[in-house]
């Protein structure tokens, strides 16, 4: 890079947008050189406050702003057309979450990445996988990669601190809808979620879904959903996420043969078993046992810097030199999308699901979904102005 300045562009000025505008106009190393929104004005509104060029079209930004690493945050469906059209023009990439809707579109973009980088070999992308750099999830991580806990016998994680009323819903046309989201609170507000899953536990092999459509908000995707996962290992795994319950809850539970892991409001518990669970459960001659454990609270560094500032510095970091590791590469954002749907393709046709999944089939139930849909989407446009996403953001509280 010249000079050592990044020069970024954004393609989309929605309620992510704008944080990531934010914090790009505090970095070093930067120059916002172009902002893109179909809203001509908004595209004109925010090329003003950040000192910068609007533009309407990602292929025009691509064309005409200089850019060097392009932010994609506009609706789900188009993550893969502009990711494929910046990499063909050698432009790197940071997505906004999730990588796609669906595993066949995800896969089209990382075959485009690949093929890509024959030509520039230095292209990167990355996803926004930001969950991954908060303190406590890290440090869980590094735990369980550990092998402290020894084999993983469970792993359940209730995940309900996702509310959303109805008037956030109705505060775009795109919005839970099938052919604007391709989907609810798997497709929106779990993909962190569901990388952290795959990041400490790895795929499962196979996945059991049910998903409530619009149980509890006029909509026409999921908003209930709980999952059973099934490892190679032996390891067994719950999901159970809503975004209709107040207040919702954050905990997750992981259980090896040498210890178990709790984390929820703002504490990691760890209990260090006596001895061997497995090994004790086979050879001891009592028939009714309970160990009375005193868990450790673990000491974790809540100050440490965390959030999209930190994924992004990561790229900018490689990208003038430093030899360093992406948060998330962006193929990583597969594993992710193949839960999500594996739970609604187990949803939809009532039965368990192998992994890999079979994404034509997903895809062309998604289809029918798009085809058949006679909702009628309600759109209040005074809630459309951006919002406060802090509360939005993930969180181990």
């Amino acid at each position: 890079m010249s000079n050592q300045i990044v020069k970024f562009g954004l393609v989309g000025i929605g309620n992510i947008g704008q944080v990531h505008l934010k914090y790009l106009s505090e970095m070093a190393n930067v120059e916002i050189v172009g902002v893109c929104d179909v809203d001509q004005e908004k595209a004109d509104q925010h090329a003003k406050t950040f000192g910068t060029e609007a533009y309407y079209t990602a292929s025009d930004l691509f064309a005409q702003s200089g850019l060097d690493v392009v932010i994609i945050a506009v609706p789900h469906y188009d993550h893969p057309v502009i990711a494929i059209e910046a990499f063909e023009h050698g432009i790197h990439v940071m997505c906004e979450k999730p990588i796609a809707v669906h595993v066949n579109d995800a896969n089209r973009m990382i075959a485009a990445y690949e093929a890509a980088k024959l030509t520039y070999p230095n292209l990167q992308f990355a996803i926004m996988f930001q969950e991954r750099t908060l303190p406590f999830y890290a440090k869980l991580k590094d735990m369980v990669a550990s092998g402290m806990l020894g084999q993983l016998t469970r792993a359940t994680w209730i995940h309900t601190k996702w509310f959303r009323s109805q008037t956030y819903y109705n505060s775009g046309g795109w919005r839970a809808t099938w052919a604007g989201e391709g989907g609810g609170i798997l497709t929106n507000q779990c993909p962190h979620t569901l990388d952290m899953y795959q990041w400490v536990f790895g795929m499962p092999s196979l996945i059991s879904g049910h998903a409530h459509i619009g149980k509890y908000h006029d909509i026409e995707v999921e908003d209930e959903v709980t999952a059973y996962f099934e490892h190679e290992n032996g390891m067994i795994g719950h999901l159970i996420v809503t975004t209709a319950e107040l207040p919702g809850t954050n905990r997750l539970e992981i259980v090896g043969d040498n210890g178990k892991l709790i984390l929820e409001n703002g504490k990691l518990l760890h209990y260090q078993y006596p001895e061997s669970m497995l090994t004790f459960t086979r050879e001891t001659e009592q028939q009714f046992v309970t160990w009375e454990i005193e868990p450790v609270e673990i000491a974790v560094d809540t100050t440490v810097p965390n959030g999209h500032p930190v994924v992004t510095r990561r790229l900018i970091d490689r990208l003038i030199g430093k030899t360093v590791d992406l948060i998330a590469e962006g193929p990583e954002g597969i594993g992710a999308l193949t839960l999500a749907n594996g739970i609604m393709l187990s949803s939809f046709e009532n039965r368990p699901i192998a992994v890999p999944i079979d994404g034509d089939a997903f895809q062309a139930h998604l289809d029918e979904k798009i085809k058949t849909s006679s909702f009628v989407k309600k759109v209040n446009q005074s809630s459309v102005s951006a919002l406060d996403m802090s509360a939005s953001y993930g969180t181990t509280k």
